[in-house]
């Protein structure tokens, strides 16, 4: 046991995207514009929603704002870290700073795709039961909702770091991604992790799988419903149920590959990280503000009145 816990590894090396520095330099500048565009869209948006009374108190804009909210958070425990590791020689994560990055990914993703469906949902009673729409989708039950995605979160990442946090690590310590995450990380566990693996598949792989299809199943029954609508709602709903469909299929889809088959080796496994953790929240934003009347209506009037502001001032 002493020679063990001599032997213990006390970081990872993270292999990254590439291994020329030529390459390596031109990602550090399209990450790098990347996360700002992250940060500024969905900022924008998060503000928006927040400070024009009309947006916030609709349910579907207080949820799209919880969503870029998550956006930031979950590009955040990636995309930094990553940017920076393209200009390091050294692409090392300590190694509870490896275990923080997989429990706030997966806590963060936990979340979302919880208030995807809840979104989803919403979607439903807004297009189906819109005499019942607002009753139903009261501020009550929107917190409420909210607080349970952050609640499957919570359980969706702790039942599974709960175990991984224990696992001995003494060697290999090379994650070939460009960041750290369950299906790489536990695979350099010292010891038998068969079981473990199976949760990770069920728990994020399944998971994800049935969700998404559930989701398509509820879009599929919105899209049937939406003919038996007035025409002028008609192009209304099929907006944004395109936005949602998409948004939903860009989350979904890379997480489905990733962890449905999580110990399989796929060399596009990282690329499909990078798509999870930057490309999804950077279009979010795009597809939900700039395709909506109504959000670039809240911008304009928010624009206005800081116009005015300065002018009295």
């Amino acid at each position: 046991m002493k020679t063990m816990n001599s032997s213990m590894i006390s970081e990872f090396v993270l292999l990254g995207l590439t291994n020329t520095w030529e390459l390596d330099l031109f990602f550090f500048f399209i990450f790098l514009l990347a996360y700002a565009a992250i940060m500024a869209g969905n900022l924008l948006t998060a503000v928006t929603i927040t400070l024009d009374s009309h947006l916030h108190s609709t349910p579907m804009y207080f949820l799209l704002g919880n969503l870029s909210f998550l956006d930031m958070s979950l590009s955040t425990i990636t995309t930094p870290k990553m940017v920076a590791d393209f200009v390091r020689e050294n692409k090392t994560i300590s190694l509870w700073g490896c275990m923080a990055q997989m429990f706030f990914l997966h806590f963060l993703g936990g979340t979302e795709m919880t208030l995807l469906i809840v979104m989803a949902v919403d979607r439903y009673f807004a297009i189906c039961k819109p005499l019942h729409y607002t009753a139903i989708m009261n501020h009550r039950v929107l917190r409420g909702s909210v607080l349970l995605s952050w609640a499957v979160g919570f359980v969706h990442t702790m039942s599974q770091m709960v175990f991984t946090i224990t696992l001995p690590f003494c060697g290999p310590n090379i994650v070939d991604n460009i960041f750290c995450d369950l299906p790489l990380v536990i695979k350099l566990a010292c010891t038998e992790t068969y079981v473990l693996e199976l949760l990770v598949i069920a728990d994020s792989g399944l998971l994800s799988f049935i969700s998404f299809v559930l989701l398509l199943i509820s879009y599929t029954v919105i899209l049937v419903t939406v003919p038996h609508r007035p025409s002028g709602g008609l192009s209304k709903a099929l907006s944004t149920l395109s936005a949602h469909i998409t948004v939903v299929t860009l989350f979904f889809g890379p997480c489905i590959f990733i962890y449905a088959w999580p110990f399989s080796s796929f060399s596009v496994d990282k690329f499909l990280s990078v798509f999870y953790s930057v490309i999804s929240p950077l279009l979010n934003p795009i597809i939900y503000t700039l395709r909506n009347q109504e959000m670039k209506a809240g911008m304009n009037s928010l624009r206005t009145q800081h116009m005015s502001s300065r002018k009295t001032f």
